[in-house]
């Protein structure tokens, strides 16, 4: 078993690397210190969760899913859209089954599946991750543009014409309506 838990070992500090590794479009956007691949993927996870358990789909999958689908930039970087068109991205399967060798197979196969799950864009799970993706991407716009980065709003409006859930689209009309501060507001029981 030590033997196995070397390359789980190995992956968990590979896998922190995502905390340093920014997600690239929004350079293009003008902003100078853009949110981590790792932060990214902390709230897609949470997102994921909210749209499943409204989508009546399963919310701990949607979530699992949400948590796995860009630990493969830890090899590929984040490669933005338009970096997509000259250099595209590594199969996000290929890359897993390399990160997972030498771990456990009921490990390794489960976080294959995963990644496999997700890519093939079936499930319910699938789509809500796949959904608060963007929905996360777009909130991520709104943060951005909230604090004087216009060009964000390509952004806002790109991940909100990609929503396909009912809830998602529900959602991005809700948190284009808000401002970043009511839930703040809210909290201290001010009027939004």
């Amino acid at each position: 078993m030590a033997d196995d838990l070397s390359a789980v070992s190995r992956f968990l500090y590979e896998a922190g690397t995502l905390k340093n590794t920014r997600r690239t479009g929004w350079w293009m956007a003008g902003v100078h210190n853009p949110e981590s691949v790792a932060e990214h993927s902390w709230r897609t996870s949470l997102i994921a969760s909210i749209i499943a358990k409204l989508e009546g789909a399963d919310p701990a999958q949607a979530a699992f899913l949400a948590v796995w689908h860009d630990t493969q930039e830890t090899r590929t970087g984040d490669v933005n859209h338009l970096g997509k068109k000259y250099a595209p991205a590594g199969d996000p399967q290929e890359v897993t089954a390399d990160q997972t060798e030498g771990m456990p197979e009921v490990l390794a196969s489960a976080i294959r599946d995963l990644v496999a799950e997700y890519e093939a864009k079936e499930s319910a799970e699938a789509i809500c991750a796949r959904d608060a993706d963007k929905l996360e991407c777009m909130l991520q716009g709104i943060e951005y543009k909230a604090h004087g980065y216009e060009n964000a709003q390509r952004w806002i409006d790109n991940s909100k014409g990609r929503l396909v859930t009912e809830t998602g689209k529900r959602l991005a009309d809700e948190l284009l309506e808000q401002g970043s501060l009511d839930w703040l507001r809210t909290a201290l029981g001010e009027k939004p």
